[in-house]
């Protein structure tokens, strides 16, 4: 046989090998690759997501709508006979009884009054002016009328004796009876006082109380099930690291919930508006805090907490219905239930539209327990416009002797995390140190631009943010050479006397908001922040309230941005929620974004290794 003929044999095998092929000839099976174990899924419907603040719980699934409101406020039955009644106060605060306080508040007034003449109507007409005296007339006559013998409102049923009330029962609990009201959060700390129930165990105590309530009671989930289910927690910008590692310790350990995640309440808001950057403004309650966010991410200098907030609004209008003669004369700023007239009152009367002048005549209803329904007739003026206007101009609100104003501080450590940035600062080099210090005496002149990462401490821990300050500082000198120790030791001095001086200002509403841009770094950066401010929080939900901000905004902002700024936005309902709830929304996109996996911290991992998992998973500097 040829060679011609064998490639020909060949040739004839290989078609009929392509013909068996095709007529499906059984070949040889590969088994299929087996894929690698998928991540968990996480379903959002089990995840929960709590924005606790001063006086409002906010808690829901990742999956609602809306979540559940809930005053938060407990009520506890005495557990000895004859026990002393005690009550947290809503509307009334430590400074107002100074000596100082009435002149402050009547000088904080007159500039409110001042600022109210200076500027004309939109149609270009100076206001009427009107008097209170006027006002005071008028009111001085009215009597109520009864409308129902019978209000229909009861006090809250004690007659089985809980141990506890949470919420509106709470609220209508007879002072009578053998209970005390307390709110385990004040101005965005938990409520650490040296009256009963003021120590740290209590305030985590009523937590776990009223969040165990809420849970099983409204979103209707057993406490035994939270082993299924994981947690997000809203917590302020400038936060008690030690509160928020005891806050976590209960939710994971007390409550059993599986996982958490902890983040800041300004980047939650930029979630829940669909915002890639704002300068957040969230006034709230009982405190303002202002701080600039851009790609997910807080500034840290730019942050600032204020210590006033919409109480402080309301209190302020019951004085000045005082001084127009309010009707309600029976009206106390220590009754829990005339507190809660009162803000409806400052809901549904105050305004920032200056377009609204002269004598207007209003009524409102009392219906309290035991009592009749009563009709009354209230005569006001410009009171409407100044109760608001004192957030702009803090000192009409007469508190004397109280830090008003915080910016961030450095950490004061903490012995369960020994690799915390003290630990940093003394294992650096000398060269590192110095360079340091030479950086930081450059930046010594605007004192917001300290970066150091810190407690706000409570209203009562006076003097802890000096601490804060000298206990870093003293870490960094003793790595510095004779020379520059003592320049830097001057400087350090200079800039703690500095801050001290700027934190002892009441700033209003505005000027924070300037501060907290001017303190960013770029000016495309400010730029950005003055082009969308974003306000949130239910302390300054007036009418005319986005016009007014803005305007001032305008007037204030540096020369130099004016023109690079095409021009000054002020969101205060993005995508048209109720601006009160937008933190909390945002919390619950974060629950469903893909980048969030890192950010659990699971029961176990926590009791294994502590406060270090918050610095190794928080989505901020902890």
């Amino acid at each position: 046989m040829t060679q011609t003929d064998r490639d020909a044999e060949n040739g004839r095998d290989r078609e009929k090998d392509r013909e068996k092929e095709q007529r499906g000839v059984k070949r040889p099976i590969v088994p299929a690759a087996v894929p690698e174990p998928l991540q968990e899924q996480i379903q959002a419907n089990f995840i929960v997501v709590i924005h606790p603040g001063s006086k409002t719980l906010r808690m829901g699934r990742a999956t609602d709508t809306l979540p559940i409101t809930v005053p938060h406020v407990i009520a506890r039955r005495h557990t000895q006979p004859g026990q002393r009644r005690y009550e947290d106060q809503c509307l009334l605060r430590e400074g107002l009884n100074s000596a100082e306080s009435n002149e402050q508040r009547q000088n904080g007034l007159k500039m409110v009054d001042q600022v109210i003449w200076s500027k004309k109507m939109s149609n270009g007409v100076r206001r009427t002016p009107v008097s209170a005296e006027q006002a005071r007339l008028y009111n001085r006559q009215i009597r109520p009328a009864v409308l129902d013998p019978n209000s229909k409102v009861n006090w809250t049923n004690t007659t089985h004796q809980p141990e506890y009330l949470v919420g509106e029962e709470a609220l209508y609990v007879n002072p009578a009876d053998c209970y005390s009201i307390h709110w385990p959060i004040c101005r965005g700390h938990l409520n650490i006082h040296s009256g009963p129930g003021g120590s740290l165990t209590a305030a985590l105590a009523d937590l776990e109380t009223i969040w165990s309530h809420a849970l099983q009671k409204l979103l209707e989930i057993p406490l035994k099930d939270l082993k299924y289910y994981r947690c997000i927690l809203l917590i302020p910008d400038i936060c008690n690291r030690q509160h928020v590692k005891e806050v976590v310790n209960m939710l994971l350990v007390k409550m059993g919930f599986s996982a958490v995640v902890v983040h800041q309440e300004s980047v939650c808001v930029t979630f829940g508006s669909g915002l890639s950057s704002a300068c957040v403004v969230d006034v709230g309650d009982q405190k303002t805090s202002v701080c600039c966010v851009e790609d997910g991410v807080s500034h840290r200098s730019s942050r600032l907490c204020l210590a006033y907030g919409g109480s402080d609004v309301t209190r302020c209008f019951f004085w000045l219905m005082q001084r127009a003669g309010f009707p309600y004369r029976e009206c106390q700023l220590s009754n829990k239930l005339d507190c809660m007239l009162l803000q409806q009152l400052k809901e549904s009367f105050c305004h920032l539209d200056q377009d609204i002048s002269g004598l207007q005549d209003h009524e409102f209803r009392t219906r309290f327990p035991d009592s009749p329904v009563l009709l009354y007739q209230l005569r006001l003026g410009d009171e409407k416009l100044q109760a608001p206007m004192t957030l702009f101009y803090p000192a009409a609100f007469g508190i004397v002797g109280q830090k008003m104003t915080s910016l961030l501080h450095r950490s004061q450590g903490d012995a369960e995390d020994p690799h915390d940035e003290h630990f940093l600062l003394t294992t650096q080099s000398k060269q590192d140190q110095s360079s340091k210090a030479t950086t930081d005496r450059k930046l010594f002149p605007k004192p917001a631009g300290f970066e150091g990462e810190s407690n706000m401490c409570d209203p009562s821990e006076k003097g802890n943010l000096t601490q804060d300050l000298d206990l870093g500082h003293a870490q960094a000198e003793c790595l510095v050479g004779g020379a520059d120790a003592e320049e830097t030791s001057s400087a350090l001095l200079s800039r703690k006397t500095a801050m001290t001086q700027f934190e002892g200002r009441a700033l209003g509403v505005d000027k924070a908001i300037l501060h907290s841009i001017d303190s960013c770094a770029s000016d495309e950066t400010k730029r950005k922040m003055y082009s969308s401010v974003l306000l949130v929080g239910g302390g300054l939900l007036f009418h005319g309230a986005q016009e007014f901000l803005q305007h001032r905004i305008l007037n204030k902002m540096p020369p130099s941005f004016r023109c690079l700024v095409e021009n000054v936005d002020v969101i205060t309902r993005p995508k048209d929620m109720d601006p009160r709830v937008i933190a909390w929304k945002g919390g619950a996109v974060l629950a469903c974004l893909d980048t969030t996996q890192e950010l659990w911290i699971h029961q176990r991992e926590w009791q294994r290794f502590g406060v270090r998992m918050l610095r190794e998973r928080a989505a901020f500097v902890w």
